[in-house]
This record gives C-alpha cells, sequence and structure tokens, in this order.
C-alpha cells in the first residue's frame, strides 16, 4: 500500500462528514484548509466554518488562505510534503495548487457526473424531478467539475424527499466514495473514466433570488418539486400581496392538493388549519412557511396567529 499525506479542502457541514470519516478509517490527514472566518448574524460575530470547528477539535493544522496564489500560502501549503489532497464543497482552486501533489487532487461531487456540474447539485436533481442521484469522485482539471472520474455510487430519490434529507444520504454516501477512493489510490488499483464534454447535460446553476422564486403560472408538480429542493435551504419564496401591501414568503414543505375547486394561479384559500395556493392545474397545500421578521412555522400555528386578507394573493 502507498502511504497517503491528505491535505483536505472544505468549508461546509457537508464536508465536515467526510473528514471524520476518513480519519475514522486512520487515513494520515496533514492539514485542512477551510474558508476564512466571517462575520455572521445580527451581532456580526465571528463564525468559523464547520470544517474548522472540527478540524480544530481533532488537532489538526488549519489554513485559511484569502487568495490561493499567494506565495506565502503556497510555501505553507508545499511544507506539508502531501501527496494527495481531497477536495469536498470548496473553491475552484489554481492549478499552482491542484498540481502540486504527486498522486493529484481529487473532489467529491454530489451528483453523478457528467450531469450537474456546478454549485448546486443537490438541489437541482430535486427542482428537476429526478428520480436517481449520487456522488462521483474524480480529479480534477483546469475546469469545473470536468476531470477524469474515479468512481460513481448512486441512491434513488424518494418521492417527496427535500434537499435537507438528501443531503444528509449523499453525505453518508460520499463518505463511502471518498474511503473507497483512498483505497484504490493506496492499492494504485484505479481505472479512470474519462467524461463526455457534451450531449444532454443538465447543470447545477448557483442559487440566486430569481431560480428560487415559486411561478404559481406552472403546474403543481414543478412547483412542489422547487418547494421540496430548496428546503431547508435557502428555501423557495413567493411574494404576498394584498390591497395595501406585499411581502417576501418563504415556503418550506407542500403536497400536492387533490381538491377539486376554481381558482386561478395564485389564489390562496385558507381555513384555521391548512393553506392551498393554486397553480397553473392544482392546488399546493403548504405545510411550512416563514413571513418576514417571524420564525419558520407549521401552518397551523401560523393561522392561529394571524389571519390574511381575503384579497391575498401570491405572485
Amino acid at each position: 500500500m502507498k502511504a497517503l499525506r491528505i491535505i483536505f479542502m472544505g468549508t461546509p457541514e457537508f464536508a465536515v462528514g467526510i473528514l471524520d470519516s476518513i480519519l475514522q478509517h486512520n487515513y494520515n490527514v496533514v492539514a485542512v484548509i477551510t474558508a476564512p472566518d466571517r462575520p455572521a448574524g445580527r451581532g456580526q460575530k465571528i463564525k468559523f466554518s464547520a470544517v474548522k470547528e472540527f478540524a480544530i477539535q481533532r488537532e489538526l493544522p488549519v489554513l485559511q488562505p484569502t487568495n490561493l496564489k499567494d506565495p506565502s500560502f503556497i510555501e505553507q501549503l508545499t511544507s506539508y510534503n502531501a501527496n494527495l489532497q481531497i477536495v469536498v464543497a470548496f473553491r475552484m482552486l489554481p492549478e499552482i495548487v491542484w498540481k502540486m501533489p504527486k498522486i493529484g487532487t481529487f473532489n467529491l461531487h454530489a451528483s453523478l457526473l457528467p450531469q450537474y456540474r456546478g454549485a448546486a447539485p443537490i438541489n437541482w436533481a430535486l427542482i428537476n424531478g429526478d428520480k436517481k442521484t449520487g456522488v462521483t469522485t474524480f480529479f480534477i482539471d483546469n475546469k469545473i467539475d470536468t476531470g477524469a472520474i474515479i468512481l460513481s455510487k448512486s441512491l434513488d430519490i424518494g418521492d417527496n424527499e427535500n434537499a435537507g434529507s438528501l443531503h444528509d444520504r449523499l453525505m453518508l454516501l460520499g463518505s463511502a466514495a471518498v474511503v473507497e477512493t483512498l483505497d484504490l489510490l493506496g492499492r494504485e488499483n484505479i481505472n479512470l473514466t474519462i467524461q463526455p464534454q457534451e450531449g444532454d447535460l443538465k447543470t447545477a446553476y448557483k442559487l440566486n433570488k430569481d431560480n428560487t422564486r415559486i411561478d404559481w403560472n406552472q403546474n403543481a408538480v414543478t412547483v412542489h418539486n422547487l418547494i421540496r429542493g430548496l428546503s431547508p435551504y435557502p428555501a423557495a419564496w413567493t411574494k404576498f400581496a394584498e390591497e395595501t401591501k406585499e411581502y417576501d414568503v418563504k415556503i418550506y414543505e407542500s403536497r400536492i392538493s387533490d381538491v377539486i375547486l376554481d381558482g386561478k394561479p395564485g389564489d390562496i384559500k385558507t381555513d384555521k388549519k391548512s393553506m392551498l395556493i393554486k397553480t397553473r392545474d392544482a392546488w399546493i397545500e403548504i405545510s411550512s412557511i416563514q413571513f418576514p421578521g417571524k420564525k419558520r412555522m407549521e401552518i397551523e400555528s401560523f393561522l392561529n396567529g394571524q389571519k390574511l386578507q381575503i384579497s391575498t394573493r401570491a405572485y
């Protein structure tokens, strides 16, 4: 077996599960690279990344470069004499960094590449109503998520699964994929698969205010998939308009109702326990919602404390 000296690069909670699994399998992680500390919340207190917090607990050296090409960072990185780098939910690396280790730098991506290259693969698989997804390990090259594939693992997506539960299941699957990849690299027993660069490929676009907004003129399946694909973060949103004001509302949970009522897209119907909003072809029942300045609430609790005007519409 080839001895592996690993530098791990990652930032969010998803990466923590992978790093933990690497350590549990007794691989030698010599340093961790993560995002710089940032102010967060109303008090703008300095917040560590999830990976930094975990690395400190495990007494691992932590580097937090602002510039990945900075000569002092490159010198420090070189000093660890790593022969392998692992990237999980980090940022694009310059060539001087990803080419540094002798074995190479591999990335874990939360999709079955070449599908869903990009920033938000978990969300877009759900938004598009896919029935299957997975994880892929691949060697990084000079483009985004295009390098030679080491291995892939797949799983089925539940009919009403949301991004939170799929994230957690893919983190476990990703942990297994990374450990298996390390075993293959240690035994120098890999067969790479070159990714196709053309064809019917879906993209995991970065999420923004525009592509997370609900369009009630779409069909109910499309709206429901958007809601579950963005829950619990960043959450699908819509505007509620009353006679004199309008406000942004986040919607976290929904189901397609079988109720038959007349209505136009964006119409809202409520009683003491439920809220329905009309799409192009059916009504969506809202289960969990958040109004400006309020916490996320189950719909029955919300309706017990606040009454919508009869004229309120979603758009």
